[in-house]
């Protein structure tokens, strides 16, 4: 059963440390199962890698993470080939996407080297709830910032597109991170702009912001836009704490 709108939840997390395997996944990647209404199956969820270039290792590690949580996980590798026939298809079949993170500037290109762009969004149209941590949260949106080029930060606009706003990741950690966003939306290069914590994702139906949600206490979502004056102004909107 697909969810009941088309379903994002843009990330700044979603793992930690296990127990018994290296890596689990955390409180905000089990709140995108959530979102799928998942029920009389496992859930259904689809890692895709392309931002860090398909590394085998890192979907190792996920495979252990989903036997953790009880998901039926399959991966959309890209590089050399796609590993699968119909990658419409098997998305379709999903649950949940979720992208991994790494260069957002890099995931863009090879996603359009295979025309992904209107796959995605048919996707997510049909209730297939969209989601990822830093580039894959940030391809959901029009742009926000990126280290895909270098350790300085640079704007990227040409994101997906199907949230019609901005997007800053990691805005608490990475001292470039908030002042980058600012000066983009001070120029016009980003609009309105939804930046996370680490720790923190927001819910969006269709390209409604519907709430924001957090993996960690004191961790905050925010809105950046340019007012009537040319002014930047900043607004925090405090998380529900999930688990």
């Amino acid at each position: 059963m697909p969810a009941d709108h088309p379903t994002i939840l843009a990330t700044s997390g979603g793992y930690r440390f296990g127990t018994r395997t290296r890596m689990e996944f955390n409180h905000l990647v089990h709140h995108a199962v959530e979102l799928a209404g998942v029920s009389g199956h496992a859930p259904r969820v689809c890692l895709v890698g392309t931002a860090s270039g398909d590394q085998r290792w890192f979907a190792a590690e996920m495979d252990e993470a989903a036997r953790v949580a009880g998901f039926d996980l399959t991966h959309l590798h890209l590089f050399p080939m796609p590993n699968v026939e119909d990658i419409e298809g098997h998305l379709m079949a999903q649950d949940v996407v979720w992208v991994n993170g790494g260069s957002v500037a890099n995931l863009l290109a090879v996603w359009d080297v295979h025309d992904l762009r209107p796959v995605f969004r048919r996707a997510w149209e049909a209730g297939v709830v969209l989601s990822g941590v830093s580039a894959g949260s940030i391809c959901w949106y029009d742009g926000g910032c990126t280290d895909s080029y270098g350790p300085d930060l640079r704007a990227v606009t040409n994101g997906l597109g199907l949230l019609p706003y901005g997007n800053g990741v990691h805005y608490d950690s990475e001292e470039q991170r908030r002042p980058t966003v600012h000066r983009l939306v001070g120029d016009g290069t980003l609009a309105l702009t939804h930046c996370t914590d680490d720790g923190v994702g927001i819910v969006y139906h269709g390209t409604d912001l519907v709430e924001a949600v957090t993996e960690q206490p004191g961790k905050g979502a925010y809105v950046v836009q340019r007012d009537a004056d040319g002014n930047v102004t900043e607004e925090r909107i405090e998380p529900r704490l999930l688990g």
